[in-house]
């Protein structure tokens, strides 16, 4: 049986958006009839011991603290982490490194893939100086930033292959000069085993949150200022001068919680906006329920332009429609009119808009729903596409057996353009 580790920031049992990425991989490659493990950098900060199983799937972590100036801290991660990886090897000496990002993950996993002769994987999620940005912990072209970036061009250029989760990621790196045939694309996917059968809405949660008898706009998520929730907020006395029994439930929470409930309070549809806070993984299902429409009013910004986020893939899959700004994003993960409404980002007018058409066309629902919800089947549920990263393990592993060391190896169709036909059909072009 072929043994793949995935070296990763965190794991299981936090619950973010790399975390449920993760399991999804992992469960879906056990299932596939691949040897599993996970092992976690220093910045895994849920505590356990060294060695737990969490969902069925086993972990190890990195022992120690590091120190020091920046730049010198995180070098000492990175070492850390490389001698976590190679005791392992030792006692488990798995046949594959899959190294996720940060480029921290892979640096550390680059350094134990050369010394034992064992192919690596590289797969980016997101390039994260750009994330750093969209956070408000980093600055465009800071030297963190230009350092970030540096570190992320070697482990690309030393990994045997190199996965991305969208186009917009693998075309940045193609710009950078890394040849096309060595990147990969898995895209973001939902397990439908979790989201495939959606509850019935809940009479008794939509009367304790006073939801009333009207439609509902839902945003389930992290607060941060780049998914433009205030946007949201200031687009709905729009909204409501043409729908005045609409309401907004703003579910999650983050850095820009605080803001967002006093422009809440200041709005004149202040009455019409509920805030319910963080809700345990289990029970957002209850909360997708009561909405008809998600919205995601991502501003524009190098991070939303080149990243496919998760949660419109999770809506779309428990039935909702999707109003969602125009980024690159999510012009990769819908065709506007056809799987979800496409709006201009940055523009609280043009939000509102989007938002009152679809509220007064409920007849097209119920056929916009299926078509996003075939979409999601046929494009992105993890149990099929799973495959892809097994035939990438198979050409490196033929390549390393052939020549007695890893050789970097041209991705074929399944990897690199699974998705690709599908997609132009549907959004006429990629971005």
């Amino acid at each position: 049986m072929t043994r793949i580790l995935h070296i990763l920031d965190h794991s299981l049992p936090l619950h973010s958006g790399y975390t449920f990425r993760t399991r999804a991989i992992m469960k879906a490659q056990q299932a596939s009839g691949l040897d599993v493990r996970g092992i976690t950098g220093l910045r895994h900060s849920a505590g356990g011991e060294a060695t737990e199983t969490v969902e069925g799937l086993t972990f190890h972590r990195t022992p120690g603290s590091a120190n020091g100036p920046v730049g010198l801290r995180e070098w000492r991660e990175i070492g850390l982490l490389a001698d976590a990886i190679d005791s392992l090897c030792d006692s488990w000496r798995p046949d594959i490194l899959h190294a996720h990002s940060p480029a921290l993950d892979g640096m550390a996993a680059l350094r134990i893939a050369r010394k034992r002769q064992i192919p690596l994987v590289y797969e980016i999620r997101a390039f994260w100086e750009d994330a750093a940005v969209g956070n408000g912990t980093g600055r465009f072209g800071s030297l963190k930033y230009r350092l970030t970036r540096a570190l992320e061009n070697r482990v690309v250029a030393g990994a045997d292959a190199v996965m991305t989760i969208c186009h917009g990621l693998r075309d940045d790196l193609v710009a950078r000069g890394f040849p096309g045939g060595k990147i990969g694309i898995m895209p973001n996917g939902v397990d439908l085993g979790l989201f495939g059968n959606p509850p019935p809405r809940d009479a008794a949660l939509a009367q304790e949150l006073g939801l009333g008898d009207g439609p509902v706009i839902g945003f389930i998520g992290s607060f941060y200022d780049y998914e433009g929730i205030d946007d949201l907020i200031d687009a709905m006395p729009l909204v409501l001068a043409q729908h005045p029994d609409a309401r907004l439930l703003l579910v999650g929470g983050g850095p820009m919680t605080d803001a967002l409930q006093r422009r809440a309070e200041a709005s004149p549809a202040r009455a019409a906006i509920r805030f319910v806070g963080r809700v345990p993984h289990a029970e957002v299902e209850r909360y997708y329920a009561l909405t008809d429409i998600m919205a995601y009013p991502r501003k524009a910004s190098r991070l939303t332009d080149l990243v496919t986020p998760l949660k419109p893939l999770e809506a779309m899959a428990q039935g909702k429609l999707v109003a969602a700004s125009d980024v690159g994003g999510h012009r990769e993960l819908m065709t506007d009119g056809v799987t979800g409404t496409l709006f201009a980002a940055d523009n609280p007018e043009a939000c509102a808009a989007a938002l009152s058409v679809l509220l007064f066309n409920r007849n097209q629902w119920a056929e916009q729903r299926q078509r996003a919800q075939d979409h999601v089947r046929k494009s992105h549920d993890w149990a099929q596409n799973v495959t892809r990263y097994q035939d990438v393990y198979q050409a490196l592993l033929a390549n390393s057996a052939q020549s007695g060391f890893p050789a970097t190896v041209g991705l074929g169709d399944s990897a690199k353009t699974g998705v690709e036909q599908e997609q132009q059909g549907l959004r006429g072009s990629s971005c």
